[in-house]
């Protein structure tokens, strides 16, 4: 299903902050995955294509009166009620049409309490399933303000049955359920993410084949820039994807290297790997990159930049070659720091020495498997590369946890 989903804070981009990058990456993933997306905030500008932006001063952290209210707020409570009204009546007239509203924040710090009273309002109302994805609370630290402890602060230790709570670790959870005297299971655990699209500045068409073929759920991805010609040894790539896929690695081949369709040769060639490959049962996860058609008919146009992208969501350059001259994709892994699997010919030694992984052209294509797999498992970076790409890029953490959550907070 398609939610209608808004996001709170005190601030959004272009201003700079840990809480506002998490606001980017999660309206843009929310976006990437057709719901319709609003972003509510005190201070901040429009920064995508696509996502609605609201600013509202009172939602603002650095608003002067209520920042000048809160310093002595039993004092001027009414005036802080008749904030709580004024910003309870606009959240309700911005969010009429939306589904669910994800608050990050903005309901445990101390920074705006009409606004998080106006939250707790919202939430008591039934208007909108909210979410109160919780980053941080002052209460964790011992120097914390000694007012914190008084009304109406204590707002900011209040659990809310009407509102779903959501924090960034166990640790975080932990600590919040010592907070609000909850049980441990009242605060759901999700992550903190990273966007590979964003981070390494992906094309668009790359990002059209990662959503096409699942990139970003892989296991392990081999890359092979090689052109289509029986002395690159293709088919010993193919029978290692085979033999990492009999292993219960959910692998891909991505093989680059462009066909001339005009010269016999080469296209017999190329009839010969997708046969190999089918016969096997791995044409499904081998893409080739230089024919390769999307789903809506269109080709993917060749170029260095594709080629550049697909290095950098790559476990392991893969060269598996007969005969070379030199060997420009070494250099190329070396500037990126992918780790590198090739056959020891002489011109990959004379180029990498000792600097990657060998194997002989007479060893089994499960033997290949075996080796690349335990040197990967050597390599800490590459091992941490893995998890991070499997268990932090933000369209994992959507289809493991987030749309789970987002239908268990409409039902509820």
């Amino acid at each position: 299903m398609r939610f209608n989903i808004a996001l709170l804070h005190y601030s959004c981009p272009p201003v700079v902050g840990g809480v506002e990058e998490i606001i980017r990456q999660q309206a843009s993933l929310f976006y990437r995955y057709h719901h319709p997306v609003k972003i509510l905030a005190g201070m901040g500008d429009y920064f995508k294509n696509g996502i609605e932006i609201e600013i509202h001063p009172l939602f603002s952290s650095r608003h002067k009166e209520i920042s000048k209210l809160q310093k002595d707020p039993l004092k001027h409570l009414e005036n802080l009620h008749t904030y709580e009204e004024t910003i309870f009546e606009i959240l309700k007239e911005s969010l009429h049409d939306f589904d669910i509203l994800i608050a990050h924040n903005v309901l445990t710090m101390p920074y705006n309490l009409p606004l998080t009273m106006a939250l707790h309002h919202l939430a008591d109302s039934r208007l909108i399933s909210i979410i109160s994805w919780n980053h941080d609370s002052p209460y964790f630290y011992a120097n914390y303000p000694p007012e914190l402890d008084s009304e109406p602060y204590q707002i900011l230790k209040s659990f809310n049955p009407n509102i779903t709570y959501v924090t960034i670790s166990e640790s975080r959870a932990k600590e919040f359920s010592q907070l609000y005297r909850s049980k441990p299971k009242a605060i759901e655990v999700i992550p903190n993410g990273v966007d590979p699209i964003r981070f390494f500045r992906l094309g668009d068409q790359t990002i059209r084949l990662i959503k096409e073929e699942n990139l970003f759920q892989a296991d392990l991805i081999l890359a092979q820039p090689s052109r289509l010609h029986p002395r690159k040894n293709i088919e010993l790539s193919i029978e290692v994807l085979h033999a990492l896929k009999q292993q219960g690695k959910k692998a891909k081949l991505l093989l680059t290297g462009a066909f001339d369709p005009h010269e016999a040769k080469t296209v017999q060639y190329f009839n010969k790997l997708n046969r190999l490959a089918e016969d096997l049962n791995v044409r499904r996860d081998l893409i080739m990159v230089a024919d390769y058609t999307f789903k809506s008919g269109e080709k993917l146009p060749a170029s260095r930049v594709i080629m550049h992208d697909l290095y950098l969501l790559s476990d392991i350059l893969f060269l598996p070659s007969k005969q070379e001259g030199f060997g420009i994709p070494l250099l190329e892994a070396g500037m990126i720091k992918l780790p590198i699997a090739c056959s020891n010919i002489p011109p990959f030694q004379s180029i990498a020495g000792d600097h990657v992984l060998y194997f002989d052209l007479n060893e089994t294509a499960d033997e290949i498997a075996d080796k690349i797999l335990n040197f990967l498992e050597s390599l800490g970076p590459a091992r941490w590369f893995r998890k991070v790409m499997n268990d932090y890029v933000w369209d994992n953490i959507y289809h493991r946890n987030l749309v789970p959550l987002l239908n268990r907070v409409i039902k509820k």
